[in-house]
């Protein structure tokens, strides 16, 4: 969970990111609001870190005397400037997830393709069926819902917020074959096997064309046989 504090910091110096406050609203502005801290500076939030969902007014959310519960999200003790947000920030930032690591988690959700994993990130990660081993088929094989494993760190993409996992503690990145099989999303998995199913029929349609074809050849030279006979 998110740094909360048993005494309220007295400087700018003292704030770390993550910590938990409360404050006052002072006065709001078209791109946030200012709350203060009881530092001699106040701390500013966002209009986008109002609320997890996006937000038309600041005053939609906070008014002039509000007291609010914040949190740390970036100080600059030379400026004077404290960042504030009022979303509950993730255990674990994107910065923080390094590919390679052995992090815990908990599955929150089995797919037949794979399992997600919260490791306390904005978003689960993705331990794809793949990666639960060479035997296994279905996720329920290796893992159930809502137990705590150990999970190796295989891919962050923090464009597509997503992130791939792998049972196998030992394997490092870089031991990768360049042939291997990409990683493929859920869309992209759909999209595949439907292209597959579309691939199948076209066989099937190909294959009665041709038996159709070599039955009329043979109804065709066995008339002439009688015919000559």
């Amino acid at each position: 969970m998110p740094e909360e504090i048993a005494v309220q910091p007295t400087s700018i110096q003292d704030l770390k990111p993550k910590m938990q406050l409360e404050g006052t609203v002072t006065r709001t502005e078209l791109y946030g609001a200012f709350v203060d801290l009881g530092l001699g500076r106040d701390g500013m939030i966002h209009i986008s870190r109002l609320a997890p969902k996006r937000v038309k007014k600041v005053t939609d959310k906070v008014q002039p005397g509000d007291k609010v519960k914040v949190w740390v999200v970036d100080v600059k003790p030379d400026e004077g400037r404290i960042g504030l947000t009022m979303v509950e920030p993730p255990d674990v930032e994107w910065s923080e997830l390094k590919e390679g690591e052995i992090r815990k988690g908990r599955v929150v959700r089995l797919e037949r393709y794979g399992a997600f994993v919260d490791l306390g990130a904005e978003r689960p990660g993705l331990l794809h069926v793949r990666e639960m081993g060479r035997y296994v088929r279905q996720p329920s094989e290796a893992v159930k819902e809502n137990e705590e494993i150990e999970v190796r760190v295989l891919r962050v993409d923090r464009r597509k917020r997503q992130i791939d996992l792998s049972l196998d503690l030992g394997r490092e990145e870089d031991t990768f074959e360049e042939d291997q099989e990409p990683f493929l999303s859920p869309m992209e998995i759909a999209f595949q096997q439907a292209q597959e199913i579309k691939a199948e029929t076209r066989r099937h349609k190909q294959h009665k064309q041709k038996s159709r074809g070599r039955k009329d050849r043979f109804e065709d030279i066995y008339q002439r046989t009688l015919d000559n006979a």
